[in-house]
């Protein structure tokens, strides 16, 4: 069922508030520091957690996140833009706790690589790109996604 106008518009709305506004005016330096620094803080709670089903499944899907979006981002350096849903990004299943701290970390190391990639090329932080619930992003606020996707998400983990 597609949605309404109205939600559409009101998650745009959402996106731009809490997505894009608090990072305008932000560098590729300070975003690469921000997602270096919840890496870090992610990587060392998935450490002290129990190897679970229930943390695996919310590590890949963090993974799986962080993936798809770098595809997105791709989209400002040239790539075709292919609308897809993150599924075919996240990890398998039976990936365990430590194999998936390693892809995470490999993962969001890729970003924050990307994210000098987009810097080195000229790309305006500003170039959107569209996701799936809210909308026209910008760059930068693609980056505040992905870093405060795996932010919250990693606080489920127990």
């Amino acid at each position: 069922m597609a949605r309404s106008k109205l939600v559409e518009r009101l998650f745009w709305v959402a996106g731009q508030a809490v997505l894009d506004w608090p990072v305008r005016g932000e560098t590729a330096e300070s975003l690469a520091r921000m997602l270096q620094r919840s890496g870090e803080q992610i990587i060392a709670h998935a450490q002290k957690v129990a190897d679970t089903p229930f943390n695996r499944r919310v590590l890949s899907h963090i993974v799986g996140i962080e993936r798809w979006g770098q595809s997105r981002l791709q989209v400002a350096l040239g790539a075709p833009l292919v609308m897809d849903e993150y599924n075919g990004y996240r990890p398998p299943r039976e990936r365990t706790l430590p194999a998936l701290i390693s892809d995470f970390e490999e993962t969001r190391s890729k970003t924050i690589a990307l994210i000098d990639e987009l810097a080195q090329e000229n790309v305006s932080f500003d170039f959107t790109i569209p996701h799936n619930s809210y909308g026209l992003l910008s760059v930068r606020a693609w980056l505040r996604y992905l870093e405060m996707h795996a932010r919250l998400e990693s606080r489920k983990m127990k």
